[in-house]
C-alpha cells in the first residue's frame, strides 16, 4: 500500500479518537416522554358494577344485622325467668330472727368474680373474734391482689397450663394468709375510683392478654413476667402496703396476721360429700377454681356432711360454703332459697340425687358464701347466709339470705370449717 495512503487513513482513525462526540440531536431527546395513565373503560365499567353489588350486599348485611340487633334486645328486654311462687312458702322473717355468730356487716362484690374472697375473709374476721374475742375488718382485696399473682406464677411454671380466672377456692384466703399475711381494710381499699366500686373487667382483660402474649411468644421469664403481672395488678388496684398503722401501731402484713388475726389456717378443713370418692378419704375437688388442684378435701357421706355442717352453725361456729346458686328457687327479690317441690320432693334429696346433680353438671361451683346463723321454723331447718353476691341487694336485707336446709343438702358442693367441729371424721393418722 502506498505510504501516502496510510499516513492519510491513520490521520483519520487519529482524529476520530480525540475528537468529542457530538451531541444527541433533537430527534434523540423527544423519544422519551410522560403521558396520562392509559385507561381501561371496560375495567372500569366491570369494577364499578362489582361495588355496586357489594353495596347493594352491604346494605342487605346492614339491614340483617340491624333486625337481628333489635330482636336480641327485645328478647333480653321481654326475658322472664323460671321462679318459684312464693305466697305459699313460710321463710323466717328476716335476719334478725336468727340468733347469729358475730359477723362483719355485709360487703359488695361489685363487678369481680371475687366471691371466694368476700367469704372466707368473713369467715376468717368470724374466727377471730370467736377465739379471740377481736373485731377485726380484713381488706378482701389484699388477698385478691396476691391470689392474682399466685396464678400467675402457676401459670408461668406450668407454661400455660393452669387457669388465670377471677374465681377461686376458700382455701385461697388461707393460702394468702401463709405467704402473704393480711391487712385491715384500712390499710388496702384495692380499689382506685372514686365512687369504691370495684370493676376487674379491665384488670383481666389486660392481665390475660399480657400472660395470652407470655406464652404465644414463649418468654417464660418468672421474675419478669410476675414482674409485668404485678404492674398490671398496680395499675388497676393500687401498690399493696409493705407497713401500715393500725389502732396506734405499725405492722407488717406478716405480723398483722400472726399477732393480730393469731390463726393457724392449718386448722382448717374443707369437705365435700361425692360417690365418685372413697369416703373418709382426703381427695381432689375437680373444678375449675380449684387451680390449685387441691386434694385435701374431705369427702363425707351426705347425712355426716349435713350434720358436721348444721351442727357447726347451731353452735355458733360458722362455716363457708361453696356451690351452686343458679337456681329457680333462690331468689334475691324475696331473699331466700328453697327447692321447690316441683324440682324434686324433699323426702327424695339424698346423696344419689345430690350426686346426680353434680354429674350432669346442675349443680356446680359457681359461687361462695357465708353461713351464720341457724334456726327452726314451722319444721324447716334454715339457715342465715350472708352473701356479696348482687342478687343478696334485691330485697329488703341487702347482703342476707335465708336457705333452707334442702338447698344447702342438694346444691351446696363444700363447706369449710375449723376442724375441731370435725372431731371422729377427719382420717387417722
Amino acid at each position: 500500500m502506498p505510504r501516502l495512503l496510510i499516513a492519510t487513513l491513520a490521520a483519520c482513525l487519529l482524529a476520530a479518537l480525540v475528537l468529542p462526540l457530538a451531541a444527541p440531536s433533537a430527534a434523540t431527546a423527544q423519544d422519551l416522554i410522560y403521558r396520562e395513565k392509559t385507561k381501561y373503560p371496560v375495567l372500569e365499567e366491570i369494577e364499578a358494577a362489582r361495588k355496586a353489588k357489594e353495596a347493594a350486599r352491604d346494605s342487605l348485611i346492614a339491614e340483617a344485622d340491624a333486625r337481628a340487633a333489635a330482636e336480641r334486645k327485645t328478647k333480653r328486654d321481654t326475658a322472664r325467668e323460671l321462679r318459684l311462687d312464693w305466697s305459699k312458702i313460710q321463710v323466717p322473717a328476716g335476719p334478725d330472727a336468727f340468733k347469729s355468730a358475730w359477723h362483719q356487716p355485709p360487703v359488695a362484690q361489685y363487678y369481680t368474680g371475687s366471691c371466694w374472697a368476700y367469704c372466707s375473709v368473713s369467715f376468717l374476721e368470724s374466727e377471730i373474734k370467736r377465739l379471740h374475742d377481736r373485731e377485726v375488718k380484713l381488706a378482701e382485696m389484699w388477698i385478691v391482689y396476691w391470689e392474682y399473682v399466685e396464678k400467675a406464677r402457676r401459670y408461668i411454671r406450668e407454661f400455660g397450663h393452669s387457669a388465670v380466672e377471677e374465681g377461686s377456692q376458700d382455701h385461697g384466703t388461707l393460702e394468702v394468709c401463709r405467704l402473704y399475711g393480711a391487712v385491715p381494710q384500712s390499710a388496702y381499699r384495692g380499689v382506685l375510683s372514686d365512687d369504691g366500686r370495684h370493676d376487674h373487667a379491665p384488670l383481666v382483660e389486660e392481665l390475660k392478654g399480657y400472660l395470652g402474649w407470655v406464652k404465644s411468644s414463649k418468654s417464660w421469664d418468672e421474675e419478669r413476667n410476675l414482674a409485668a403481672v404485678r404492674a398490671i395488678l398496680d395499675k388497676h388496684m393500687g401498690p399493696p402496703p409493705v407497713e401500715f398503722a393500725w389502732q396506734g401501731r405499725s405492722y407488717t402484713p406478716r405480723r398483722f396476721f400472726d399477732e393480730v388475726c393469731a390463726l393457724d389456717v392449718d386448722d382448717y378443713v374443707s369437705c365435700v360429700s361425692r360417690l365418685d370418692e372413697p369416703f373418709g378419704a382426703y381427695v381432689l375437688l375437680d373444678v375449675r377454681d380449684n387451680w390449685r388442684r387441691r386434694d385435701d378435701y374431705l369427702n363425707l357421706p351426705l347425712d355426716a356432711w349435713y350434720k358436721a355442717l348444721r351442727e357447726s352453725v347451731k353452735a355458733g361456729w360458722t362455716v363457708v360454703l361453696g356451690g351452686d346458686n343458679s337456681e329457680p328457687g333462690m331468689d334475691g327479690m324475696h331473699d331466700a332459697g328453697v327447692i321447690p317441690e316441683w324440682d324434686i320432693p324433699s323426702k327424695f334429696i339424698n346423696q344419689a340425687a345430690r350426686e346426680l346433680r353434680i354429674y350432669n353438671r346442675t349443680t356446680g361451683d359457681d359461687h361462695g358464701v357465708h353461713a351464720v346463723a341457724f334456726k327452726q321454723h314451722k319444721g324447716r331447718e334454715w339457715f342465715l347466709i350472708k352473701d356479696s353476691n348482687r342478687s343478696s341487694r334485691l330485697g329488703r336485707y341487702k347482703g342476707y339470705y335465708m336457705w333452707d336446709g334442702d338447698f344447702v343438702r342438694l346444691k351446696m358442693l363444700t363447706f369449710l370449717v375449723h376442724k375441731d367441729r370435725l372431731r371422729g371424721l377427719l382420717p387417722q393418722g
